[in-house]
């Protein structure tokens, strides 16, 4: 029990980091991209799509090497006895959808209500931070970016030097102390 307990508070520190370093990532460079808005709001859910499939891939690895290898639990019902069967278990758990063909025993129980709490909120996260993104980018839809030109003629005219709408980073941090 104490290995599987000890395991699962691994497993949800690894998927925030997966999660955590795929949205910082993808907040730093998208406004780097020569893309239109609605690319990157594509790009975004993509990255997010990302992240949550290698956090997928990483409880599956667990079930794999916990309850297959080691015997620290198991599974009722359809059989569960290779990687492609732990990754669908994984997918059940972490989504909450719970097909209910594979059923937990044992110390797995424990594992897979650790990771549907997880993709929960992990999947919370990347909701907010998709909607973020696109209270940022879907105002600029239609709307061509300003020339070079345009805005050093702007500048000589004494209205500043302004940006490109876009170009700034995703989420600038906040000037609040």
């Amino acid at each position: 029990m104490l290995v599987v307990l000890s395991t699962s508070v691994a497993l949800v520190a690894v998927t925030i980091l997966v999660l955590y370093e795929t949205l910082r990532l993808t907040s730093e460079h998208l406004a780097e991209l020569p893309v239109p808005p609605r690319t990157r709001i594509i790009v975004v859910v993509l990255a997010a799509f990302v992240g949550h499939t290698v956090a997928v891939w990483v409880y599956a690895g667990a079930y794999w090497l916990l309850v297959l290898r080691l015997g620290l639990g198991a599974f009722s019902g359809v059989p569960v006895e290779s990687f492609e069967d732990c990754l669908f278990v994984s997918v059940v758990a972490y989504t909450s959808l719970g097909y209910g063909d594979h059923v937990p025993l044992g110390h797995a129980r424990l594992l897979t209500g650790v990771e549907a709490l997880n993709g929960l909120l992990l999947i919370g996260w990347s909701a907010s931070f998709t909607y973020l993104a696109m209270e940022r980018y879907w105002p600029l839809h239609g709307k061509r970016p300003r020339s070079a030109a345009l805005r050093r003629k702007g500048a000589r005219l004494g209205r500043g030097t302004e940006t490109t709408p876009g170009r700034e980073p995703a989420f600038p941090p906040s000037t609040k102390p």
